[in-house]
């Protein structure tokens, strides 16, 4: 009896674990789409300021030319007055000072829009080339998953990218008996190669989520209800891909969803068969976006 009670503690604190690891991955998912959102607001606003920028500096070059034409005409009156009076010469020398002294500071405050417009612009670039590289790398990494998995397509496997992640979305039939969480061999095959490309690509953040559909489990054993099972079966995936010594565990959080989040809400047995699944979610690593974010 005392063992009974050792195994339910146990898989009961794995149970609130998972939720824990799941929350706070959860929150740093939502972390990295607010910063990609504000990566994608940082840069209207950097193209607002440009062209803000480059109005000021048309305006600057075309108070030049009036000021350098008013400069020539000047040049020009107190050429033909050499012979005038000394008083008047001294009047226009003094119009033609503060014409250069104006001149010189407009001058000053282009080439300091000039200087801020190019830093700027330096700085999208260099944000856009890491968002485009992001996107390069999810592509990669879909492709690569796809390939591994290639003998599984149309056997309960659906791999599709979204919200600059890759989605790989494993049906129960592909992985499980109904109500078990003890993987089928063919599952574990496809497990062993998608562990294989997590092993060749560190940079890559795993999320393995268990979902069952609406039918209520009344275990009485160790799993005693469609949470448990969900955990239960998002764990059983996680030991499988840790297998490969090469993932790392640090990259990997397994959690169970129980049946609140389904694809399809449909009460048929259609659409419970769709929500039976267990998703593996694969992020790309944001640190040079970030880096680039702070610097700014």
């Amino acid at each position: 009896m005392n063992k009974l009670l050792y195994v339910f503690a146990f898989f009961f604190l794995l149970s609130c674990v998972s939720s824990k690891k799941f929350n706070q991955l959860n929150g740093n998912f939502q972390d990295c789409e607010k910063t990609v959102q504000s990566m994608k607001e940082q840069n209207q606003a950097l193209n607002v300021k440009i062209t803000e920028l480059q109005s000021k500096i048309d305006k600057q070059i075309k108070d030049i030319s009036e000021l350098t034409a008013k400069l020539n005409e000047t040049t020009g009156n107190l050429e033909s007055l050499k012979a005038g009076s000394s008083e008047e010469i001294a009047r226009l020398m003094g119009k033609l000072q503060e014409a250069q002294t104006d001149l010189q500071k407009r001058e000053d405050i282009l080439k300091s829009a000039q200087t801020e417009l190019e830093k700027r612009s330096l700085r999208l670039q260099e944000l856009e080339e890491a968002l485009k590289q992001k996107d390069d790398a999810v592509k990669q990494l879909r492709q690569k998953v796809m390939d591994a998995l290639v003998g599984f397509n149309n056997k309960g496997l659906t791999i599709q990218e979204k919200n600059g992640k890759v989605y790989v979305s494993l049906d129960e039939q592909l992985l499980f008996k109904t109500g078990q969480w003890d993987v089928d061999p063919k599952g574990q095959q496809a497990l062993s190669n998608l562990a294989e490309v997590l092993g060749q690509n560190p940079d890559i953040n795993v999320l393995v989520e268990g979902h069952t559909d609406n039918v209520p489990m009344r275990g009485t054993g160790l799993v005693k209800d469609n949470w448990d099972l969900s955990v239960m079966r998002a764990t059983a995936v996680t030991r499988i891909l840790l297998k490969n010594k090469s993932v790392d565990p640090k990259r990997i959080t397994s959690a169970g969803r129980g049946e609140f989040f389904p694809i399809d809400e449909a009460n048929t047995p259609e659409a419970r068969q769709k929500n039976r699944r267990t998703e593996i979610i694969l992020t790309p690593r944001l640190d040079e976006i970030f880096r680039i974010l702070e610097n700014n």
